[in-house]
């Protein structure tokens, strides 16, 4: 019987198929939903730039966790140990290698820098005994390394002289087997010791500081009680220093290597010939395979390293065998002329003569001083021919880039077809190649630059800029397709291990076929089985490295064909590159060598700047720049390497804010001013003849992420105009619509969000303070001029730019600040000043040339009045004015009528002014007053507040409350009328019996509205001259002073007899009528005279017309503001009422046409 809880197969299976399927649903509307919410945001997938917004990437590097017992597994016992001992020594090589770039290169190279690239005025931040202290550790484990170094190398050295022996039994037949495989791990070895050499013996500041560290230790030495140092440990101490001293800082690493007695283990190594014969035929072999890689267009970074690898190799094998083979020796030199340096790690340049100078035998001599001045001049050569064609060369990567760009984008979806795999290895392989090259240029001639201390160009600098963003723009490429770029890569390593097989699967069918066994045929087919295996597993390093090991073995007795042979070598490599394929692209584009040449950036942001259409590289250039952030973090000697990460950060952003934002704010600027200021006769902006800046390619960049620091360009553009804009607005008010202007042109051209500037009226609007203005009516009133309808006074003169204005709104801020209390103030300083004035007027009227003529004048008009129809005649009134002038005249020029006319005008002013604080007070008490909600209900909140027994204190700040409310309310319902109180005040003194002479006024009205209307003509004229000076477009102030006279006087109706302006409107009539009325004889000279002279004076009749209709305007609207008063007057002023409701529009027609 089955027991139900036992599991079922077909059950399990249809749970899991459920399962399955639910996940896979699941997974679906996920994904669906992901898309959606990305198209609702604008979000596009492949478009971030920033890697750290990616905490998930995928890795495709193949990892096993097998022992070579487990990977070398043939039938063959013997074979296995030869290929496990070999694959042993090369991983050993892999491994010391990483170690090395790891653990030491960047820790060294790195030492005593400070982040900042003017390192002069960067205080120590240590002692140099404490940073070698720090560092102390890591010389340490360099010694180890170094040990470990030298056992490998004398341990493959020995393992290949016992398999290449005549004198030894015969392990294996390899007499026609070529380990090459090994030879280039050996090579990478010694290079990779050579790095740490170069590194070190270029360190200056290292080598400074271990000199001042000996001398410490020796010190202690000496003295080891007063340190506190047991004297065992001292004695430990001085023979470690000594060790480092002799090995690591004399940069004898390779040396000491290269110069080890590898015969002592009874295995003939120097004298073994057969060896030296296999080590000649491999190093032929590698170098053969090299060269046709060091042409200039094809030459990668890797290239030239593996060129010093065997320069290290051809070092070791003369050091050997204590020869220098010369035909080696010259495949060498030649093709060093290719590589005139060799760029080992940041600034760290390797050359060929300096090398085999140092590790060549001595008593060889190899190198004389005629080929060190060679290669010196062939050096300088290379970099003039370089430099003439950098040019040519950057547009050819630049076009080439590209096209490769466009050729990753277009492909980035799952491949198809075969040939779709091919197309894409090949473009996968292009673009590390192109970014290999690149960098190789980049890096040597900027290395060349500073090692030949030969100056660099602006042109170049911006060349070699360029290159590092076009090699970046490679990197992004990468990082952005990564994902399909893996799986792609996938697919095309199955293709690839799948034509290897097949074209291996033939040869071994054929060796099978041969019915000839013996030891190498059995060791061949074992090799072949062994490499058909590994291939057809996972391309771990270690697998293709047994792989390539097994081919050497496998490839005798011509069993392939020498392009076959270098085609399945070629395919290994690929299988290599395309396990890893965006790491070996990163790796491959990373630019941590611009660390040691940041200094171009200054000239790059101020060329930037200039050209913004390359702002859109900006943020390739700082990717640039970031990657040095890892060497730096790596870094041992400061006592956190964040100091030097964020003063790094701060030297390249304020380089960047000082000579690029900052730079740009101002263009942006000056753009804005320029639009703005267009109609002004500014310099030649037409973009055909002077060309055209484009600002809007900078401000468009996405925030730039710089080290973890975000700069937005547009936004602190934006903050610069809004700061920059407000502070101008706050000096000069003036300048506002300017700069209101500015912004509606910012945020069209630019699109920058630009902010209103909210400025507090009462601080900054402010304008004349009333109390000021009290204080000095004197001065204020002769200096301003009355505006009747705006209700303003505007400033006559000023030696500034504007004029200053008084308006309403100042005057309420003003009493905001200082209460309500100034406006009976500024009423009684008024009367002050009001009284000096009619004590001027009452002399002049007083004076007998004037009263006679006003009392012949008005005998005159009353005796002929039904003649003159009850008109005050026009001639009489201009015979006065001409009459007054003959009494003579003051030294500006101005009669007695004129300072008369003036005199009339400040009184008005004075009225004008008292007028407007009025106006203000009514202004600040109706917003005062403005949360009150119902002014003919106002809550009494003491009554409130008494009927729920709240405390006394409560009750009296309620009773204050209502009692402010309660004056507010009066103030804004009722207000005062000072205009009342003015004329109450001076009426009786006016019409005082005493004061007869003062009666006659009325009579020289029309004498000075002729005057005053010259006055007004002249002032407009000089509006539109560029000597402005006495220029004038309104004086409402005059009109004003005679409705009050007038009122004071009783003299409405007396004036209004005269009908004045009835007269001047017929006599203007008459005057346009004789004028039309002149002829000529048609066709004559005299006739176009005729006509010319009446046409400009029909012109100044329609002026004077004009004139005379805005000066009877604003003297009946300001006679409304006296109607209160004499019954006398009352029916007077009520006839001129409609007529000054007409008269006020008709006065902003006037003003219009003004």
């Amino acid at each position: 019987m089955v027991s139900l809880l036992e599991p079922n197969d077909a059950t399990t299976k249809v749970v899991a198929e459920t399962q399955l399927k639910n996940y896979v649903d699941f997974m679906s509307r996920f994904s669906s939903q992901l898309t959606s919410i990305e198209n609702a945001i604008g979000c596009i997938a492949n478009t971030n730039k920033d890697k750290r917004l990616h905490p998930i990437t995928v890795l495709s590097k193949g990892e096993e966790k097998l022992s070579l017992m487990d990977v070398v597994t043939t039938e063959n016992k013997i074979l296995n140990k030869v290929l496990i001992t070999f694959c042993s020594l090369c991983n050993e090589v892999v491994q010391l290698e990483e170690e090395a770039k790891c653990k030491f290169y960047n820790q060294l190279l790195f030492y005593g820098e400070t982040g900042k690239l003017d390192e002069s005025e960067d205080e120590e931040e240590s002692s140099a005994h404490e940073q070698v202290s720090r560092i102390l550790p890591l010389l340490q484990r360099l010694l180890c390394f170094v040990q470990r170094s030298r056992e490998v190398l004398k341990n493959t050295i020995q393992q290949m002289a016992a398999l290449y022996n005549k004198s030894f039994p015969q392990v294996i037949d390899v007499s026609q087997v070529h380990f090459s495989v090994i030879f280039q791990h050996l090579a990478i070895l010694l290079r990779v010791l050579l790095t740490i050499d170069e590194i070190v013996a270029n360190n200056s500041i290292l080598q400074d500081h271990w000199n001042i560290y000996k001398g410490v230790v020796k010190s202690v030495r000496l003295n080891p009680a007063g340190f506190d140092v047991p004297p065992d440990k001292v004695v430990q101490m001085e023979k470690l220093v000594k060790k480092i001293d002799n090995l690591i800082m004399s940069s004898r690493l390779t040396m000491h290597c290269m110069e080890q007695d590898f015969d002592d283990s009874g295995i003939p190594v120097s004298k073994n010939t057969l060896f030296i014969e296999e080590f000649v035929i491999n190093m032929r072999f590698l170098l053969s395979r090299l060269e046709p890689k060091l042409g200039e267009n094809v030459c990668e970074v890797r290239h030239a390293i593996d060129f010093v690898s065997l320069s290290c190799l051809f070092a070791l094998q003369s050091r050997m065998f204590h020869d220098v083979n010369k035909k080696l020796f010259r495949q060498i030199w030649d093709m060093s002329k290719k590589l005139p340096c060799v760029v080992l790690i940041g600034p760290v340049t390797w050359f060929i003569d300096k090398f085999f100078t140092d590790f060549l035998p001595a008593e060889l001599q190899t190198i004389d001083a005629k080929s060190r001045d060679q290669c010196l001049q062939n050096r300088k050569n290379y970099l003039s021919a370089k430099i003439e064609a950098l040019q040519r060369e950057f547009q050819f990567y630049f076009f080439a880039v590209n096209q490769w760009l466009v050729t990753m984008t277009s492909s980035s979806g799952a491949s198809q077809s075969l040939d779709d795999l091919t197309s894409r290895l090949k473009m996968y392989l292009e673009g590390i190649s192109l970014g290999g090259r690149m960098r190789r240029t980049m890096e040597n001639l900027l290395n060349l630059h500073v090692t030949l201390n030969k100056s660099m160009s602006v042109a170049v600098v911006l060349l070699i800029c360029r290159f590092v963003s076009i090699i970046k723009s490679i990197n992004d490429c990468y990082y952005r397709y990564s994902n399909q770029t893996t799986q792609n890569s996938i697919h095309i390593l199955q293709r690839i291990q799948y034509q290897i097989l097949s074209n291996v699967e033939g040869v071994k069918k054929k060796l099978i076929s041969d019915k000839r066994y013996s030891n190498r045929r059995l060791d061949m087919l074992s090799a072949l089985v062994l490499f058909s295996n590994n291939i057809d597993a996972v391309p771990t390093t270690q697998r293709l490295l047994v792989a390539s090991l097994s081919l050497a073995l496998a490839n005798q007795s011509k069993l392939l064909r020498d392009e076959e042979y270098l085609h399945l070598i070629t395919q290994i490599q690929q299988l290599g590159v395309l396990s890893q394929t965006v790491a070996y692209a990163m790796q491959t584009t990373q630019l941590s060598t611009f660390y040691w040449h940041r200094g171009v950036l200054d000239h790059y942001f101020q060329h930037l700047h200039k050209e913004t259409y390359d702002a859109t590289d900006l943020h390739f250039m700082l990717a640039a720049v970031e990657d040095c952030v890892p060497c730096l973090k790596s870094t041992l000697h400061y006592h956190s390497c964040d100091v030097l990460v964020d003063n790094f950060r701060q030297d390249i952003l304020s380089m960047f804010k000082q000579q690029f934002l900052e730079k740009l704010y101002k263009n942006v600027e000056n753009d804005l001013r320029l639009s703005v200021h267009a109609h002004l006769k500014l310099d030649d902006r037409n973009p055909f003849r002077v060309g055209i800046k484009s600002l809007r390619q900078a401000l468009s960049l996405s925030p730039l992420n710089f080290m973890g620091e975000f700069v937005d360009i547009k936004a602190l553009t934006t903050h610069y105009l809004d700061q920059t804009f407000y502070n101008l607005t706050t000096v000069a008010l003036h300048d506002w619509k300017t700069y209101g202007d500015m912004r509606k042109v910012a945020t069209n051209r630019y699109q920058l969000k630009m902010q209103e500037v909210h400025l507090p009226n009462q601080q900054l609007e402010q304008g004349l303070d009333v109390l000021e203005i009290m204080r000095n009516i004197h001065v204020f009133v002769p200096k301003y001029l009355y505006n009747l309808s705006n209700q303003v006074f505007v400033e006559k003169w000023s030696n500034n730019k504007h004029l200053n204005t008084i308006n309403i709104q100042h005057v309420a801020n003003s009493i905001r600040t200082h209460g309500t209390g100034i406006i009976n103030t500024t009423v009684n300083f008024t009367f002050q000043f009001l009284k000096k004035k009619f004590f001027i007027f009452s002399q002049f009227l007083f004076d007998e040339h004037i009263k006679s003529r006003l009392v012949k004048d008005i005998r005159e008009f009353r005796n002929n009045c039904e003649k003159l129809k009850h008109q005050y005649p026009y001639e009489s009134a201009e015979r006065f004015n001409r009459g007054i002038r003959k009494l003579g005249v003051a030294e500006d020029g101005s009669s007695f009528l004129d300072q008369f006319r003036v005199l009339i005008t400040q009184i008005g002013n004075a009225m004008g002014y008292i007028r407007m604080v009025r106006t203000g007070g009514l202004h600040f008490c109706s917003d005062a007053i403005s949360f009150v909600p119902d002014l003919e209900e106002i809550i009494n909140f003491e009554e409130l507040a008494k009927a729920d027994d709240i405390s006394e204190e409560v009750n009296e700040s309620f009773a204050q409350f209502d009692s402010s409310i309660g004056r507010l309310a009066k103030n804004v319902g009722e207000g005062s009328d000072y205009f009342r109180m003015l004329v109450d005040v001076f009426a009786p003194e006016f019409r005082d019996n005493k004061n007869m002479h003062l009666l006659n006024f009325y009579a020289i009205v029309p004498a000075l509205t002729i005057n005053f209307v010259e006055h007004v003509i002249i002032c407009k004229e000089k509006m539109n001259k560029k000597n402005k000076i006495g220029a004038a477009f309104t004086d409402d102030g005059f009109a004003m002073g005679l409705a009050y006279i007038l009122k004071l006087l009783d003299q409405n109706s007396q004036f209004d007899a005269l009908h004045w302006f009835n007269s001047v409107t017929r006599k203007y009539a008459t005057d346009a009528q004789q004028q039309n009325n002149k002829t000529s004889a048609p066709g004559s000279d005299d006739s176009e005279k005729l006509l010319q002279t009446r046409e400009l004076a029909l012109k100044r009749i329609i002026l004077y017309r004009r004139e005379f209709d805005l000066l009877y305007y604003s003297l009946s609207s300001a006679r409304i503001f006296f109607r209160a008063g004499s019954s006398r007057s009352d029916q007077a002023d009520n006839k001129t009422n409609e007529q000054a409701t007409t008269g006020g529009a008709a006065k902003e027609d006037g003003a219009e046409e003004k």
